[in-house]
């Protein structure tokens, strides 16, 4: 997914607030289920953060043009591990992995059902 840095996501200092990093991840992931004619939202059920680790390696600036890939490291009953990436002229200046968990509507993990699994298998 490409992202093009606008005024709003730097700081005064004209570069990119951190915590935006992690937005153009998330952005990455619900676009994983829309670019597939899939909802993130599953049978009253969806994924939420419950670890990540970021690594911060570079910086960009007002107009860059960014790209976040991501790819699925591990599916297990109910959570997966995913690692973004996020490239500025094909250098990785930024690196996430995140464990989502799967809840539904009592907001306990929930087991992920065999269509979500296979569907994060494609990835």
């Amino acid at each position: 997914m490409k992202i093009k840095i606008y005024y709003k996501h730097t700081d005064l200092g004209g570069i990119v607030y951190h915590s935006n990093y992690i937005d153009f991840c998330e952005m990455a992931r619900s676009e994983l289920f829309f670019k597939n004619g899939k909802s993130p939202m599953i049978n009253s059920c969806h994924f939420a953060v419950k670890e990540m680790h970021c690594n911060f390696l570079a910086s960009s600036t007002l107009g860059d043009e960014l790209e976040v890939k991501t790819k699925v490291n591990k599916i297990k009953s109910a959570s997966v591990l995913l690692h973004h990436d996020i490239y500025k002229d094909k250098k990785v200046i930024f690196t996430m992995d995140v464990t989502l968990v799967f809840l539904c509507k009592d907001l306990k993990i929930t087991k992920i059902d065999e269509n979500t699994k296979n569907f994060f298998s494609c990835i």
